[in-house]
């Protein structure tokens, strides 16, 4: 078989693992979306961790037999919160609750995600948002669409004109990211016509994505945080690197989704 056929056939498996995925991303979606709606009361940090491993459970009860069944071969990366580089082959990152934390307090911002991972490079990823029923999906090389429209990341270029965001550090973040954290907040609300952090920053990557904000960068990370999103803003037109302006990989120590026009800018602002 030719090069070009068996780049094809792969191609084609790919676009229907992703519909499949996107599937598998929504039924445990429905899982959750039966949990949410009371604020999730907790009086201690162990209290707090076994609500959020609920959730968890619940949606990885849905997502780890049926992806499994679609790639019994690939890896499956336990914990959301890791970093780093992958082993060699196929892995699942699936962040069963991105937003745990808003979920729990009965607030919207929250999503099922789970991106392929081939030779540490995001391959195809679908997040679905329960609350509007709206699905997220990218395929390397075939665009990133939202319920089967393309996306496309905006076209403004100043940044004194462009809604940015972040996420803030986690909970017991190292000092120096956190104080990073502040002074890049601080640098952009000079430069940047509106400042947004909060978290999860896969949805204010999805909102790169579609052209609603024009910027999004973060310290630190997790692979789980940010591949889907990479993969989307990157299939919209858009451009990742490091906060510095280097590629970004999933070892770098920041991050930075832009639309073309305002990466350099961006660039400037975060490296003062």
């Amino acid at each position: 078989m030719s090069e070009t056929l068996q780049t094809t056939d792969i191609a084609a498996s790919d676009a229907d693992l992703l519909a499949q995925t996107a599937i598998a991303v929504r039924e445990a979606g429905s899982a959750l979306r039966e949990r949410f709606g009371e604020v999730v009361r907790y009086r201690t940090r162990e209290e707090l961790m076994r609500a959020l491993a609920a959730n968890d459970d619940t949606a990885l009860d849905v997502l780890r037999p049926r992806l499994t069944r679609l790639r019994p071969d690939a890896g499956w990366v336990e914990d959301e919160l890791d970093g780093g580089a992958l082993p060699p082959g196929e892995w699942w990152v699936v962040d069963p609750a991105e937003g745990n934390v808003n979920h729990l307090h009965a607030l919207p911002e929250w999503a099922v995600t789970a991106t392929l991972v081939r030779e540490n490079q995001p391959v195809l990823t679908a997040v679905h948002l329960p609350l509007t029923g709206e699905t997220y999906t990218a395929l390397t090389g075939a665009g990133a669409h939202l319920d089967g429209h393309p996306l496309h990341v905006s076209q403004t270029a100043d940044l004194g004109l462009s809604i940015v965001a972040t996420s803030q550090a986690r909970p017991d973040e190292d000092e120096k990211v956190v104080r990073r954290v502040g002074s890049s907040i601080t640098a952009m609300l000079f430069d940047a016509l509106v400042v947004r952090a909060a978290v999860p920053a896969t949805l204010h990557l999805l909102n790169v994505a579609a052209g609603r904000i024009d910027a999004f960068w973060q310290f630190a990370g997790a692979r789980a945080d940010l591949l889907p999103g990479a993969l989307l803003v990157t299939e919209a037109g858009g451009r990742i690197s490091d906060a510095e302006g280097r590629p970004w990989t999933p070892q770098s120590q920041s991050f930075l989704a832009a639309a073309p026009g305002v990466h350099a800018e961006a660039v400037s602002t975060l490296s003062r």
